[in-house]
C-alpha cells in the first residue's frame, strides 16, 4: 500500500517538525555554548567527550535532542549525550528489538 501526501500536507508536516525542533532547542542546556565543544576533533578523546556530556547530563531536553539526532541520522558530534558511534549502536539496538 502506498500512501501519498499532497504538497500541502508535506509542508504542514515539515513546519510542525521544525517547530518541535525549535521548541526543544530553546530549552537546551547547550544553547549559547561553543559548538566545537559538541564536535570534538576526535570522539575517542574521552576528556573532550566528557566535557560535552557534562553539559548534556542535566539537560531538560536531552531525550528530544537524542531522538532528533537519531531520526536525522546526524553523522557526527555529541547529541543527547551520545557520540556518533553510540548513536549508530542505539539505532541497531532499536531495529533488533522492533
Amino acid at each position: 500500500m502506498v500512501f501519498v501526501l499532497g504538497i500541502a500536507a508535506v509542508l504542514h508536516l515539515h513546519r510542525s517538525l521544525d517547530r518541535e525542533v525549535v521548541t526543544w532547542r530553546r530549552q537546551a542546556a547547550c544553547r549559547g555554548a561553543d559548538p566545537a565543544l559538541f564536535h570534538p576533533d576526535d570522539e575517542s578523546d574521552d576528556a573532550a567527550v566528557d566535557a560535552a556530556r557534562d553539559v548534556c547530563e542535566g539537560c531538560a531536553v536531552r531525550q528530544p535532542c537524542l531522538e532528533y539526532a537519531l531520526s536525522a541520522r546526524e553523522p557526527d558530534g555529541i547529541w543527547g549525550g551520545l557520540t556518533a558511534k553510540e548513536r549508530r549502536r542505539e539505532l541497531r539496538r532499536r531495529r533488533k528489538s522492533a
